[in-house]
């Protein structure tokens, strides 16, 4: 693991970065195929530029060997509960599958809990489908707790 380095992301990395969420998407066999030609969509570099001219927000990528090889967001969410206590959101969280295993998801994850403890953050919290098993294994075995009910609402 002395191989993995974690940085920000640059707007090179979003081509990969779609390829591993869409390789993590929940509806499995039922996941509409990748359009390679929308990875260069002027939608996802808008979205990039806002998410890094966010101070409380960074998109990270892992790389071993030189290969991007994971990724998620982290969020820092300031809030008011708990005298001000701010809390770390982790999102689309992904490692390639080729790579599931290796203890390198588990290595990003704990940077990225190390960050949100850097950043003052009073715990850290992200959603995963209720179909991904495998994920909540993972996510348990870091020591999360499934303490809430998550809703969303698409609009």
């Amino acid at each position: 693991m002395n191989d993995l380095v974690f940085r920000d992301a640059t707007p090179a990395d979003i081509p990969v970065m779609l390829r591993l969420s869409h390789a993590g998407d929940a509806r499995g066999a039922d996941t509409p195929p990748l359009d390679l030609a929308s990875l260069n969509d002027p939608r996802y570099l808008a979205a990039f530029d806002l998410i890094a001219a966010d101070p409380n927000n960074r998109l990270i990528v892992a790389e071993s060997a030189g290969e991007v090889i994971g990724t998620l967001q982290i969020t820092f969410v300031p809030g008011l509960p708990n005298f001000g206590m701010k809390r770390g959101m982790l999102e689309n969280v992904h490692i390639r599958a080729d790579q599931r295993g290796t203890g390198y998801g588990a290595a990003m994850v704990q940077w990225a809990i190390e960050r949100c403890r850097e950043a003052g953050c009073g715990n850290v919290q992200l959603t995963s489908n209720k179909v991904r098993k495998d994920a909540h294994r993972f996510y348990f075995r870091l020591g999360f707790a499934n303490s809430h009910e998550g809703f969303k609402l698409t609009l």
